[in-house]
């Protein structure tokens, strides 16, 4: 695509996206349009209007059978998360919407496979395990996703790197397999730590350091969520997570004094 749909995200604020994909529209060519219409159809899911979102997807289906590769892979993947995705609550995950999801995601990592896109693949991997949402089942896809970006050549695919270790890891904590988990952490936010995203790197600390308090290293967990604490006052975004895990620590260090002024953090903070 000519278009960079990247520079047109902005995923806290998919209303401000569905303007600046619309606005694409004027100068797209036929297949542009037709996958700025699968980003517009992604902002409603967003913003977890789902029907509104197929509604859109059903308006283009007609044209994919002569539509190019990428068109279709994304056709299939964001009709897949109108189905099973992060912002989907529990209930509505049916056993038939999860089929619909499972198909649909099947269908874009074959194509897009088949077409060397190997960015697209990832993606359609790692909305697996919005569907099969056991963390056996999550470390299973999150790990074949691994395999093709540590095989691949293509940024679209590296990119994918840090969060699919980060879900790793996660999944390997609810396990309660605590030292792999750490190690994915760890590699996470090395990742996390050679670009530009602070926000994300702090996550990918905080994960580390929650992993740690799990491996009962409370000293070295309440140096990092301190860390943790000085970065966040110092952008002003207080975090109560950091507060949450300090209170925690310190109690398990016998330091009630201290837990309970984090504790009252995190209190001024959620109101």
């Amino acid at each position: 695509m000519a278009i960079d749909l990247s520079g047109l995200w902005d995923f806290n604020r998919p209303e401000l996206s569905e303007q600046r994909f619309r606005a694409a529209l004027a100068t797209a060519n036929a297949d542009e349009a037709l996958i700025l219409q699968t980003q517009i159809a992604r902002t409603y899911g967003l913003r977890k209007d789902f029907v509104r979102a197929r509604q859109i997807l059903a308006n283009i289906e007609s044209q994919m059978p002569t539509a190019g590769a990428e068109t279709r892979v994304r056709f299939e993947l964001e009709l897949g998360r109108t189905y099973a995705s992060a912002t989907h609550p529990a209930t509505s995950l049916t056993p038939e919407a999860k089929e619909r999801a499972r198909t649909a995601y099947r269908q874009a990592f074959e194509l897009a496979r088949g077409e060397h896109m190997d960015g697209l693949a990832v993606d359609a991997l790692h909305m697996m395990a919005f569907v099969d949402t056991s963390p056996i089942d999550q470390l299973k896809w999150d790990r074949q996703a691994i395999a093709i970006v540590e095989a691949s050549t293509q940024e679209s695919a590296k990119q994918w790197e840090a969060s699919l270790r980060n879900n790793v890891g996660y999944a390997l904590q609810q396990l309660g397999r605590y030292d792999e988990a750490l190690v994915q952490f760890q590699k996470a936010l090395e990742l996390r730590e050679r670009g530009k995203d602070d926000e994300a790197t702090r996550v990918a600390r905080w994960m580390v350091a929650w992993t740690l308090r799990s491996l009962q290293r409370y000293d070295e967990a309440i140096a990092m969520q301190l860390q943790l604490e000085r970065e966040c006052d110092a952008v002003g975004a207080p975090d109560p997570y950091v507060f949450e895990e300090l209170e925690l620590l310190y109690r398990q260090k016998g330091d009630e004094t201290t837990a309970r002024r984090y504790a009252q953090r995190k209190k001024a903070v959620a109101k």
